[in-house]
């Protein structure tokens, strides 16, 4: 059983920065593709960015440049900085877990971007 716990959520002004972290139990970390997920009031979720486990990673065109996902493999922990944060970044974060066509998700963590 995998598990993901999303952690660094918070209330952030326009413009500011804030890291998550999800740490996964179970040791299936180190060759599963993770990724961050977002899911904005009233809107459908969205891939927000990738990472697999040779590193390589993946934007959706609304967070290049700002966004950046990176991974511990000694410590089961896949990270997302956001800087450069607008409200439009505004929404409940999850962290998702893929490996051998299963996929496991964390309860999420809530990011505001607001004044």
């Amino acid at each position: 059983q995998v598990q993901l716990v999303e952690s660094g959520g918070g209330l952030v002004q326009p413009g500011g920065s804030l890291r998550l972290s999800c740490a996964a139990s179970g040791n299936i970390f180190s060759i599963a593709t993770m990724a961050w997920h977002r899911q904005a009031p009233g809107k459908e979720r969205e891939s927000v960015a990738t990472i697999t486990a040779g590193g390589s990673t993946n934007y959706t065109d609304s967070v290049k440049g700002r966004f950046t996902i990176s991974r511990d493999n000694a410590k089961n922990t896949v990270y997302l900085q956001m800087n450069s944060l607008n409200p439009e970044d505004t929404a409940v974060y999850y962290c998702n877990a893929e490996v051998a066509g299963r996929d496991y998700w964390g309860k999420g963590t809530l990011v505001t971007v607001s004044s």
